[in-house]
């Protein structure tokens, strides 16, 4: 039994190095970055120490922490022919990431290579992250479906994070985290509904950043959605906590119980929560840290 976090991003040397050997976004100018539908960034490269995130994640009290491509890059969107070598750069560096690290595989959604993808979850990946824009709507079922036939054949997990967001409205830097992100988790939340656990009944997934929220609607999907709208909640179905507090978690805990969220950090971006259990006690804080981490990761009661 560990404390577990499963959502910080940690840029490895052949990731990075693959980032630079690109002209168009998205691609590092040294440590800026340029994307397709983001203002320029300057990467802390102290950030992405690898020896310095360990001891973070050791004071921090984790036997696990997950971590994922950086989805809103849209690397996964990318033509197979371009996203191949920062895909294969970033697996090749994350499997051999140090204690206390683990990682989450990463795919195409434009090409899809369901052999592929399993080659890298042969090397130990603890399941697959997919990018939420992949997953909004009945098509994107229909495509990404080998890759969660997969998941659903492995035991494994799918994790849902934020894709990117070309074209947002111009506006300050916090716009995109603030707007299309938490709107395509919105999105995703209900599109899984919709759509993916009926054709995917055994899988396991989890949303990042409580699904946007959109838990605190099923009052709402009540009235809307008829008998739909009235179902139980799924216990396979869970959602990590990045970049909320006490309120939010709160809400999303009357709503869901304290069985289906999981600590997510999404951490250099975001700090971990300074109260364990978001103030709702240790019972609470050892499911979000222990139980609830290792259910989703392995279907384990």
């Amino acid at each position: 039994m560990t404390n577990v976090d499963v959502h910080q991003h940690l840029w490895t040397a052949s990731f990075l190095a693959a980032l630079r050997a690109r002209d168009e976004p998205p691609f590092l100018d040294g440590w800026t970055l340029h994307t397709a539908g983001e203002p320029p960034y300057e990467v802390p490269a102290a950030q992405h120490d690898v020896a310095a995130r360990a001891e973070l994640a050791a004071a921090d009290g984790l036997g696990r922490a997950l971590v994922s491509l950086s989805a809103p890059l849209g690397i996964e969107w990318l033509p197979a022919d371009e996203a191949r070598p920062l895909l294969a750069a970033y697996h090749e560096d994350a499997a051999g990431l140090p204690e206390p690290f683990g990682a989450w595989a990463a795919a195409c959604v434009r090409d899809i290579d369901a052999d592929t993808t399993a080659a890298d979850l042969d090397r130990g990946f603890a399941g697959l992250q997919l990018p939420a824009n992949a997953l909004t709507d009945a098509a994107g079922y229909a495509r990404c479906a080998p890759l969660l036939d997969l998941l659903e054949a492995r035991g494994l997990p799918l994790f849902v994070h934020p894709g990117p967001a070309p074209g947002a409205s111009p506006g300050p830097g916090w716009w995109p985290a603030m707007v299309p992100y938490v709107q395509q988790m919105h999105s995703a939340w209900f599109a899984f509904r919709a759509f993916g656990r009926p054709r995917h009944p055994r899988l396991r997934v989890c949303f990042a950043l409580l699904a946007g929220l959109a838990p605190l609607h099923g009052e709402r999907f009540a009235a809307r959605g008829g008998d739909e709208g009235r179902a139980g909640i799924d216990p396979d179905v869970f959602v990590e906590t990045s970049s909320y507090g006490p309120r939010a978690v709160d809400s999303v805990v009357r709503v869901l119980g304290t069985d289906v969220v999981v600590m997510g950090s999404d951490r250099p971006y975001a700090e971990p929560p300074q109260q364990p259990g978001f103030g709702l006690g240790g019972a609470t804080a050892y499911a979000f840290r222990i139980t609830n981490p290792r259910r989703l990761l392995t279907g384990e009661h």
